[in-house]
């Protein structure tokens, strides 16, 4: 079961107030006590009351006095840079409700704008809107259009670059490789039995001793050194 949360208000009734009082100084001495205890640190409580003559004080009054003589060997400027006071402590407050007060209106306004945005894309007019509506919603427009362009620019940047097409000088190259390879092949046969070629190429051309023949070769880069003579290939 949940603890009720109590109202920070001033207690009216003298009885409760003074019940309340006890029980929460007690609560105070402990969570001092141990919070000297878990830390390590120099720490003391006094508290005054209109129900008893003397002070109540942790852990005893030499303790408290040591502690409030370091305290007070400390600059002026570092003895207060953490020190609120009842004042202080509501303007703190009064500020950061009053900031997400601001923060709520603005994101009620923001969607307000939006839900009238998307009935103008539906088809409805203009006409009825005001001058600050109207601004508003060149704003929204004008932020969602600045995230979109963002988001275009970072798909842009992350989208893989497109494949290399082959070059029309290597298909040309591919195309001719079966074919250099037969004329190479020829040419090794031709070297292990010269007589028998050129026998056959001089009854071919008529006459035993004809024009020289011009055999290709292959220079080490894909690419014919030589083209075959005029005589059988015009």
């Amino acid at each position: 079961m949940t603890r009720k949360k109590v109202k920070l208000a001033f207690i009216t009734n003298d009885s409760a107030r003074k019940a309340t009082f006890k029980k929460r100084k007690k609560g105070l001495m402990k969570k001092v006590s141990e919070l000297s205890t878990l830390c390590g640190i120099d720490s003391c409580a006094v508290v005054y009351s209109p129900y008893e003559a003397q002070p109540d004080v942790w852990p005893d009054a030499r303790g408290a006095h040591r502690v409030v003589a370091q305290f007070k060997r400390m600059p002026e400027m570092e003895q207060s840079k953490k020190m609120v006071n009842q004042e202080s402590f509501l303007r703190h407050r009064i500020s950061k409700a009053a900031d997400q007060l601001k923060k709520l209106h603005k994101d009620n306004r923001e969607k307000e704008i939006t839900h009238l945005m998307y009935h103008c894309l539906t088809g409805k007019g203009l006409q009825g809107l005001a001058l600050p509506e109207l601004n508003d919603m060149a704003w929204l427009i004008d932020h969602n259009l600045k995230d979109i362009y963002k988001r275009i620019e970072t798909l842009k940047k992350e989208a893989p670059p497109p494949p290399e097409e082959k070059t029309a000088s290597a298909v040309v190259v591919d195309l001719q490789r079966p074919q250099q390879q037969q004329q190479q092949q020829w040419f090794s046969d031709w070297m292990g039995n010269p007589g028998a070629d050129q026998q056959q190429f001089g009854d071919a051309g008529g006459s035993g001793g004809g024009d020289e023949i011009i055999v290709p070769f292959n220079d080490g880069n894909n690419h014919a050194a030589a083209m075959w003579s005029n005589v059988f290939f015009p």
